[in-house]
């Protein structure tokens, strides 16, 4: 499979946003006072600022790590066992705990939710879906073994072929977007890293493919 340049699908705008996402901060976590809402000098967007110690509290994306093991023609898909979206399939993935790579975070959680070992090999891409204030990032890798079974949030783990992933059964719209275009490398035989922002809502494609 030989490797291409990087395919990004991205909207940017030249002007810095002004306002940010309603803030869930309430408290400081330095002193405990209420903290206040303000832009700080010198930035652009709200921020929770404590009027007492003057600290500022920045609230910033959740990096989820997936991965997408691969056993000869195949790929492991797990079904959820938990909301949201609970009885509908994924790969592996999961929040990013501290002290880890994006590497170790996808591995970890391919071990929690299938008992699967892999090895990376590639990085698919990265997903941004700033309506949720999330960024996943996604690997490519190899099953070492088939020892895998379902973890506390799977009810099922399947290795599947390409031609039969449940497409009108996923679980997200970033699920879907990912699985797309591993799809179309394998198919043009290439190993595209990819960038993309992940609307709000499904595609129109999202139940065609």
């Amino acid at each position: 499979m030989k490797h291409a340049q990087a395919s990004r699908s991205t909207t940017c705008s030249s002007k810095f946003r002004s306002t940010t996402l309603p803030n869930n901060i309430k408290y400081c976590a330095q002193c405990g006072s209420v903290v206040e809402e303000k832009i700080p000098s010198g930035e652009t967007l709200l921020r929770a600022v404590c009027p007492s110690c003057h600290i500022i509290h920045y609230e910033n994306p959740k990096i989820v790590a997936g991965s997408i093991p691969e056993w000869e023609d195949k790929i492991l898909l797990c079904r959820r066992a938990i909301e949201p979206r609970l009885g509908l399939w994924t790969f592996p993935a999961g929040f990013m705990e501290l002290g880890e790579s994006t590497e170790e975070a996808a591995a970890r959680e391919t071990l929690e939710e299938a008992h699967a070992e892999i090895n990376i090999h590639s990085l698919l891409g990265i997903f941004s879906l700033p309506h949720v204030s999330q960024v996943y990032v996604v690997y490519r890798a190899h099953l070492q073994n088939l020892n895998f079974k379902p973890g506390p949030e799977s009810l099922d783990v399947q290795l599947v072929t390409l031609a039969d992933i449940p497409w009108e059964h996923l679980a997200f719209p970033v699920i879907h977007e990912s699985l797309t275009r591993y799809v179309k490398d394998i198919q043009g035989a290439t190993a595209q890293t990819h960038s993309a922002v992940v609307p709000t809502q499904k595609p129109p494609s999202f139940y065609s493919s």
